[in-house]
């Protein structure tokens, strides 16, 4: 199986990494192309049998998977140039890209194509990754796409029209999580905690709250509950929150990214 990466900016460099991490490709069979070097002598040192090029074409060629990772606009720009064939699957990770669009920039619009959208935490095997998939994809393609993803993390099959509103939870979502850990990291070094210490104890908490969100069957509202003690300082902090309009400024991010 080979795997080609057109892009090796932020969110291809991290699927590289994930599928290098991962133990379903060899890391000789993933060829990474990128215009500028620096992003590809760095993937090199950190994976050497990772293989790496300036050339898009030599990347698609041969390829089982294609997996475009490049800006929305370059997209039609690069899909000309490769000239990928049907007997490929296609993989898009750009943003706002339809199935319809995608299809008039290849040879055959009836190839498979499949649409992606994970997280910069898929180069740690800890992504939300979303797919969806066109009507030309076999069953096998299917399940190797769910099998590859679900390996960097957690894989969902979404419909094409929902991914714009799942992008918002689950791809931009992850930098208004950080947002948080940000404001909560200030707080704890304006009240005498080293900077260090207090990314640790938060990320610990976030980490903590996925688990008891995943492993159990609740609810966010039964866990803060059991932790707001009446008249206690938790309680305190959470109607500071509510006051300070810390939900509405959430739900307002999220539907400002979809």
């Amino acid at each position: 199986m080979k795997i080609r990466i057109i892009g090796a900016g932020n969110m291809g460099g991290s699927i590289a990494r994930g599928l290098a991490k991962g133990s379903l490709i060899a890391d000789e069979n993933i060829i990474v192309s990128n215009p500028g070097s620096g992003k590809l002598e760095q993937l090199k040192k950190e994976f050497p049998e990772i293989c790496v090029t300036h050339s898009n074409t030599e990347a698609a060629a041969e390829a089982d998977i294609v997996i475009l990772a490049v800006k929305p606009w370059l997209v039609q720009k690069v899909l000309e140039e490769i000239q990928i064939q049907s007997t490929q699957l296609l993989v898009s990770v750009a943003a706002g890209i339809s199935f319809e669009e995608l299809s008039t920039y290849v040879e055959n619009p009836l190839m498979p194509m499949a649409r992606i959208i994970p997280n910069t935490a898929i180069s740690e095997l800890e992504s939300m990754t979303l797919i969806a998939s066109n009507w030309y994809t076999s069953n096998e393609q299917d399940q190797l796409l769910e099998k590859l993803f679900s390996e960097m993390g957690t894989a969902m099959w979404i419909p094409e029209e929902k991914i714009t509103a799942a992008t918002a939870l689950s791809s931009c979502g992850i930098a208004y999580v950080l947002k948080y850990v940000q404001a909560a990291m200030q707080a704890g070094i304006e009240m005498g905690l080293y900077p260090k210490d207090a990314m640790n104890m938060i990320a610990q908490s976030l980490k903590g709250a996925a688990a008891l969100l995943q492993n159990n069957d609740t609810h966010p509202s039964v866990e803060i509950d059991k932790v707001t003690t009446p008249g206690g300082i938790t309680i305190k902090g959470v109607n500071e929150l509510d006051h300070n309009g810390f939900t509405s400024a959430v739900i307002q991010a999220l539907k400002a990214s979809k």
